[in-house]
């Protein structure tokens, strides 16, 4: 009889998850805030960016709230292109070469693939996301599926206390799921050209072995966009949004380590 094949072992370099204190993700925030100083420039240009999409997504609610969604899908596909470009800022300063607009917009070009499987993957689950929401709604209310409006009035009445805590139950788990398939996929794809799977796996081991300092991670950075988008005209996200987005390639830098990597984790 044949013996069964066994594979041999990957000549790929072995990530290592490094463990974090719940002050790394205010150093995070710490080395964004200078990645932003040192390049106010292209920040500036990323930020004009996504002060639109805010502003762009706010009207159609207003206009028309039925194509809502559908402007939000739009944005979740370009979102992760804009970011991947202030992740290209930080880690050319990283890296000691003078980081550059051009090379920030086009950075995504070699990653097309897994960018693009990866934007998939968080289109869909954003789909399954609204989907849930509505069913949620339609158990609670004979009044057929509703309109964002709807949806939103619902869940601002205290009256509907039951409502409320299974929307919000539904919601958080989609959003966790939506933020640990993310935290740190991007930034890895763009640092080692890795595929989409490898990357979205390394990011739930990460909030899996990092649970609660990832938890407050993604509190802090829901809380600075939220205050931003107070601002009219979603101004506050002209600094809000640049500043989160090299933020968010530290974190990834002060979480995943590689063979031969010059910066260990970072002290608090």
């Amino acid at each position: 009889m044949a013996e069964p094949y066994v594979p041999p072992p990957s000549d790929a370099p072995r990530k290592t998850i490094v463990p974090l204190t719940l002050g790394q993700p205010f150093v995070w925030l710490r080395k964004g805030a200078a990645d932003l100083l040192a390049h106010p420039g292209i920040a500036a240009f990323y930020g004009v960016a996504f002060c639109t999409m805010a502003v762009v997504l706010t009207a159609v609610f207003r206009a028309k709230p039925e194509y809502t969604m559908s402007i939000a899908s739009g944005c979740l596909l370009l979102g992760p292109f804009l970011a991947m470009g202030l992740y290209e800022v930080s880690r050319r300063r990283e890296l000691g070469v003078a980081p550059a607009l051009g090379a920030s917009v086009t950075c995504w070009d070699r990653h097309l693939g897994s960018m693009g499987l990866l934007v998939l993957v968080l289109v869909v689950l954003e789909l399954l996301w609204g989907r849930a929401s509505l069913v949620v709604f339609a158990v609670f209310f004979n009044t057929g599926m509703p309109s964002t409006t709807g949806v939103l009035e619902a869940v601002f009445n205290p009256q509907n206390w039951e409502f409320v805590a299974a929307y919000a139950v539904v919601g958080g788990a989609f959003a966790m799921l939506v933020f640990a398939t993310a935290v740190v996929s991007i930034p890895m794809i763009l640092d080692r050209d890795t595929d989409a799977i490898s990357a979205a796996i390394t990011s739930l081991e990460v909030v899996f072995h990092n649970t609660g300092v990832m938890v407050l991670w993604g509190l802090l950075l829901t809380t600075l966009v939220v205050l931003a988008m107070l601002l009219p005209w979603s101004l506050g996200l002209l600094v809000v949004g640049p500043w989160l987005g090299h933020a968010s390639w530290h974190a990834y830098r002060g979480v995943v380590q590689w063979p031969g990597d010059v910066t260990v984790a970072p002290s608090n």
